[in-house]
């Protein structure tokens, strides 16, 4: 590669650490970079491409929207708003919706909507938020607070006051920190950044208990486990536990930039008229995109599909554990979510995917590999993943990897 990079390089911020590849197109679960080279995609632009790359419900929806309108902002009704969040509400616990542009920004709205009806309805003094260690939830200032991993503050502090971590699926420190000074009780039921970590049932079961006790709003993070993702359109349908409110983004509009703040509506009240806003927020383009990306995964055995092929993936990375104890600490996920901790260094398994058999995967916390591909990933893909996984473990240490 060279003119797009060379690119790169001159004119972008250098605030990501970017693999040598340009790509130019993508179809399916396929990815083909400037000189016409396929990849194999297990990482689906972080969880976003639910429905693979060019999916033509979301072209069409989008192609189709543009051509009659394409912002108009918030100040008017939009037909792609209202339709998509009657969708959304109709389909989770939800009776209420905020549209936004991110995950990052679905939680700042989640954090000011707790702390608004916490003020209204209880006073000042109950402004404080728990959250987990190792917990991720976004790069703006109130976001990055509720993360629970300090690499992420470092140069970054003073953080927004007010929050406290707990160890996930810790009860006793979790009921040690939830006091009248909570207003809410933030939690991704599976920890995606955090090194793909299952919230346990009877740990969601014991937020939901102390946010009732405590009068505080119990919020649930499924901007990665959201939209399909563990074989339910939302995570927390697989625990029986309703949120009062969730954060969605990441595969909500199959790869355009749209997030949402869903809620019970007596909850969603606190935010009146001049509270919060967002420009672009619920543009009509990204709605069209999502209503597709919803139709598509809410039609009669899709999610059983996930499900399935969630299971395939998880017993072809168990069985390479029991083939190689000793590199293969633990595998853990759901549905098409999944993550396998190393005991070793993760990065060139990493590379070996990458350089040699041409697939993506994303590497978290030095030693665990993530794999999050589009929910129409084939089985047959599957498969060579698999393949792939067992030839860079059985050659670790990988001393040197060239391109295929």
């Amino acid at each position: 590669m060279g003119y797009l990079k060379d690119l790169g390089e001159i004119y972008l911020a250098a605030n990501y650490k970017r693999l040598p590849v340009a790509f130019v197109r993508g179809k399916g679960s396929r990815l083909y970079d400037e000189e016409g080279r396929e990849y194999l995609d297990f990482c689906a632009g972080i969880a976003v491409c639910a429905l693979g790359h060019a999916p033509a419900p979301v072209v069409e929806a989008v192609c189709s929207q543009a051509e009659k309108l394409i912002h108009v902002s918030n100040l008017y009704w939009t037909e792609p708003q209202a339709k998509l969040a009657q969708l959304l509400c109709t389909h989770s616990f939800a009776e209420k919706v905020f549209f936004c542009n991110s995950g990052a920004e679905a939680v700042e709205a989640a954090l000011k909507l707790a702390r608004r009806y916490a003020w209204k309805n209880f006073g000042p003094e109950k402004y404080e938020i728990v959250a987990l260690e190792n917990s991720f939830h976004g790069r703006t200032y109130g976001a990055l607070s509720a993360t629970g991993q300090s690499l992420y503050w470092q140069g970054f502090e003073p953080l927004v006051p007010g929050f406290r971590h707990v160890p996930p699926n810790d009860l006793k420190a979790l009921e040690g920190a939830v006091s009248e000074k909570t207003c809410a009780i933030l939690l991704e039921p599976i920890l995606g950044e955090g090194g793909v970590i299952p919230l346990t049932r009877e740990f969601l079961a014991t937020a939901r208990r102390l946010a009732d006790e405590k009068k505080a709003l119990l919020i649930f993070d499924e901007i990665q486990t959201g939209i399909g993702r563990t074989g339910k359109l939302f995570a927390y349908e697989h625990y029986e536990i309703e949120p009062d409110a969730m954060t969605l983004a990441k595969g909500l509009a199959g790869g355009l930039p749209l997030g949402a703040l869903l809620a019970r509506a007596e909850v969603m009240a606190a935010l009146e008229p001049g509270t919060h806003a967002s420009t672009f927020g619920g543009n009509p383009v990204c709605c069209a995109a999502a209503y597709a990306v919803l139709k598509t995964i809410l039609k009669e055995d899709f999610l059983k599909e996930v499900t399935l092929k969630g299971r395939s993936l998880a017993q072809r990375l168990q069985s390479l554990q029991e083939d190689f104890p000793e590199l293969v600490k633990e595998v853990r996920g759901l549905g098409l979510m999944w993550g396998m901790e190393l005991s070793v260094p993760a990065g060139p398994v990493f590379q070996y995917l990458f350089e040699k058999k041409r697939i993506l995967v994303t590497c978290i916390k030095d030693r665990i590999l993530r794999f999050t591909p589009p929910l129409i990933i084939a089985y047959r893909e599957i498969d060579a993943l698999y393949e792939a996984l067992k030839e860079a473990l059985k050659n670790y240490p990988i001393k040197e990897v060239k391109n295929a």
